[in-house]
């Protein structure tokens, strides 16, 4: 059934309020629950005694089983609907981060972690085949930052609470008190969605999903787009991922506490994902998305600066830069993916969060042997390789023929 323009949800509607609601909700459950352990990485350290390198397992493994796990999420949403998968996989990744504060030792988390990465996959590549679908071609721009502002707010928060409260009750307390909150989004987010619209089921057929993944890396722009998705995420993890560590350590000294507060700085991508989103909508993507890896490069050699004002200001390019990259790659690869859109979002982000697995572990490797001068290397390789990559973007071809549902438009 191809979606008629009248009948697909528009900006300022009743109904574009409520879905941006439930995917704000979504969002911010999905990103808390993933990254609540990321500031407690030095404290594992000291509580389990592992390496740097081995504590960043507790969110690589996650993310590294996320990733292979969204190529099955998609189909399954095909077959099953939308809604209803989003809906379980917010409620059972919530008990088992709930069951993650109780886990005696660090094999058991780690396992739970784990089985995370599985629960969670049915949320991110549904969610962008979701507004895809359903979200009018000049209001997904907007939609897309949106939910990216949900996620940015929830890894903020996740990684805010659990930051602040390890200093004062212990990281447990901390990580049960997300978990919670994850409960309550996911009935927020089972409320509120608006049903979909314009999903037709599709029977579970591996050989034409095996042809349809395959027809994606034969386009001229998505590989590139998948690539993007890789470098944005292991650039920005590995960051965070490692930072803590250094601010901990002299001549900073700086509390867990402090540190976990450093995370506000999350809200900058409340604002930069859903300003370039509708920016990129405005002036073409191939235009805007340059200026976001110009950022994040401009940030790494900031936070090679020794005063702490000026790696502060260079967290805060970095996280501009990235959440305004992931918000315009996202819906460039749903615009362009055609009848493919859930198999496409799924490869993106398979792409997208095996960087955050692969770079997130060995950024840790680098740490260990230059510190933070090897961190800041690595991720500036990757950064500086995603910006090539743009101007490869910039100097594509546009779709050929006028868009339509599910493209993306012919951009100058």
């Amino acid at each position: 059934m191809t979606a008629t323009p009248a009948a697909t949800i528009h900006h300022g509607t009743p109904a574009f309020r409520r879905t941006n609601l439930a995917l704000f909700a979504a969002g911010f459950a999905t990103f808390g629950l993933l990254y609540c352990v990321q500031p407690l990485m030095p404290q594992f350290s000291r509580d389990y005694g592992v390496s740097a390198a081995t504590s960043a397992l507790s969110l690589s493994l996650t993310t590294g089983v996320l990733a292979f796990a969204l190529l099955v999420a998609g189909a399954l949403s095909d077959a099953w609907g939308r809604k209803p998968v989003m809906t379980g996989s917010l409620l059972a990744s919530a008990l088992l981060v709930l069951l993650t504060a109780l886990a005696p030792g660090w094999h058991l988390l780690l396992l739970l972690r784990t089985l995370l990465g599985l629960s969670l996959s049915g949320l991110p590549a549904v969610a962008m085949t979701y507004l895809s679908e359903e979200m009018d071609a000049e209001s997904i721009g907007l939609g897309m930052g949106l939910y990216i502002s949900g996620s940015a707010v929830g890894g903020m928060s996740g990684r805010l609470i659990t930051g602040v409260l390890a200093d004062v009750f212990g990281w447990r307390v901390g990580v049960a008190v997300v978990a919670l909150i994850g409960l309550l989004c996911a009935g927020i987010f089972w409320r509120s969605l608006p049903p979909s619209r314009h999903f037709v089921a599709q029977p579970l057929r591996p050989r034409a999903l095996l042809g349809r993944f395959a027809g994606m890396f034969r386009d001229a722009g998505l590989p590139w787009l998948f690539a993007e998705g890789f470098l944005l995420l292991g650039a920005f993890v590995t960051v965070y991922n490692y930072l803590g560590y250094r601010l901990l350590a002299p001549p900073y000294g700086l509390s867990q506490m402090a540190v976990g507060l450093i995370f506000g700085i999350y809200l900058v991508g409340t604002f930069s994902s859903a300003w370039m989103g509708h920016l990129a909508g405005r002036l073409g993507r191939r235009r805007v998305l340059w200026t976001a890896f110009a950022l994040m490069l401009g940030g790494v050699l900031l936070t090679l600066a020794r005063p702490l004002p000026l790696i502060l200001l260079g967290l805060v390019a970095i996280t501009f830069g990235f959440f305004g990259g992931h918000s315009i790659v996202s819906s460039w690869v749903g615009r362009r993916a055609g009848a493919a859109r859930a198999q496409a979002a799924s490869a993106y982000l398979f792409s997208y969060y095996m960087g955050s697995s692969v770079a997130g572990y060995a950024g840790g490797l680098c740490y260990a042997a230059r510190g933070w001068h090897g961190v800041a290397a690595f991720v500036g390789t990757l950064v500086l390789a995603g910006l090539l990559l743009a101007w490869r973007l910039y100097r594509l071809a546009p779709l050929a023929g006028p868009p339509s549902p599910g493209t993306e438009p012919a951009m100058p």
